[in-house]
């Protein structure tokens, strides 16, 4: 790509679709007035009813385009009005192959302020994925390549949940995951020590070999989270994820010291100072950055960190969408020190509803990194806009 080609427009696209939708089953456009968000107990952060995310194109003069996303699982419209209002200035009629220049740009136009996280960052990670999309369909290299390189042309990946209203019927679905392959899995848990380790103990016994986690998800008080990490040792746990709130830095430092289970956070945090401050205090012994959340700049950051830390990197991926799953494989495929991906099987499909070349997992669950240009996966704009949700009045 020759200059003067430069960014000539940016939309946003902040998407809502009901559980219906995502299944291909529902008919109508009523979904859209069910937005009331909801409280998980015992987890305490808001869910949607259905599926949220924002979508972010970013176009040259010449032509060329770039997808990105925010994992914005609740109110995309906010994140959408950051990159309309704040992001989209600073770059519109810039060269987009000046990737890092531009994310420098955004993080400065609000570090002073104490937006290098929450909305304002993931506003900012949809547009930097969108940046490194264009650059790579400009170049005809794939993220990954861009970045340096792949490690790995298929990763290894973690099945993340189990679905089922007892352990009996968590066993079995662990079981059938098994038979196809899967050797690695994480419980969504949290309830308190007794359920959690029963529940833990079912699926264990209904398939010794798995590698198994527990993710907490923030619930426990320090007393309470060192000793489940303490019986999590006992049972030989993979990894012991979110055990007390994301601001207690030093009480994660204290579990990671009193047990062996690698303490796994990153999902509520942004940037590489973030995770700089939690890799120096020894808090953290796998990291879990998400690339909807960081952006792929960061994220590679992140990832090069915690290599430098000797601590293993987990990417992080919930109910975000194709583009921003494809931008988190391509980081992960990028990190040395990966150790798996996070992937959930009930929300691929959604995923790939929005693309016309979808992305790839093998039946054991690990994934095909996209060989394509720039991110490797193509958005179908037509379906998009079917799921384009009005802000609320």
């Amino acid at each position: 790509m020759e200059t003067p080609v430069r960014i000539a427009r940016v939309q946003t696209f902040p998407l809502f679709l009901s559980k219906e939708e995502a299944d291909n089953s529902y008919a109508g456009d009523s979904a859209i007035a069910h937005r009331g968000y909801m409280i998980k107990p015992p987890w305490r952060s808001l869910y949607s009813p259905g599926y949220e995310t924002l979508l972010v194109k970013v176009e040259t003069d010449d032509g060329l385009m770039g997808w990105g996303e925010a994992l914005a699982p609740v109110a995309p419209e906010v994140v959408a009005a950051i990159v309309d209002h704040l992001l989209t200035p600073l770059i519109i009629g810039e060269d987009p192959r000046a990737v890092r220049v531009l994310w420098h740009r955004m993080t400065e136009s609000m570090r002073e302020r104490g937006h290098l996280q929450g909305h304002q960052a993931d506003a900012m990670a949809a547009v930097d994925i969108a940046l490194w999309d264009l650059w790579g369909r400009a170049t005809g290299l794939s993220v990954s390549e861009l970045a340096g390189g792949r490690f790995a042309e298929t990763l290894p990946a973690y099945v993340s949940g189990i679905r089922g209203t007892d352990d009996g019927e968590r066993a079995e679905g662990a079981v059938k995951l098994a038979d196809a392959g899967v050797r690695r899995i994480k419980l969504h848990l949290g309830t308190d020590i007794a359920t959690d380790l029963a529940t833990f103990d079912a699926v264990r016994a209904a398939h010794p070999d798995l590698h198994l986690a527990l993710d907490a998800h923030w619930t426990y008080r320090l007393g309470e989270a060192r000793a489940l990490g303490r019986e999590l040792d006992e049972r030989r746990a993979w990894f012991f994820e979110a055990p007390l709130a994301p601001e207690d830095v030093e009480g994660h430092r204290d579990i990671a010291a009193a047990i062996s289970t690698p303490v796994a956070v990153g999902e509520a945090m942004r940037s590489r100072f973030e995770f700089a401050d939690w890799l120096q205090r020894r808090a953290a012994g796998v990291i879990q950055p998400d690339i909807g959340r960081t952006g792929i700049t960061e994220g590679l950051a992140i990832a090069a960190l915690g290599n430098a830390f000797h601590a293993p990197v987990a990417p992080h991926h919930s109910a975000a969408f194709g583009v921003a799953m494809a931008a988190g494989v391509h980081v992960a495929a990028a990190s040395p020190a990966l150790l798996a991906f996070e992937y959930q099987p009930v929300t691929l499909p959604v995923a790939n509803r929005i693309l016309t070349t979808p992305l790839e997992v093998t039946p054991d669950g690990s994934f095909v990194v996209p060989r394509q240009p720039g991110l490797g996966v193509e958005v179908d704009e037509d379906v998009v806009r079917e799921f384009v949700r009005h802000p609320r009045l």
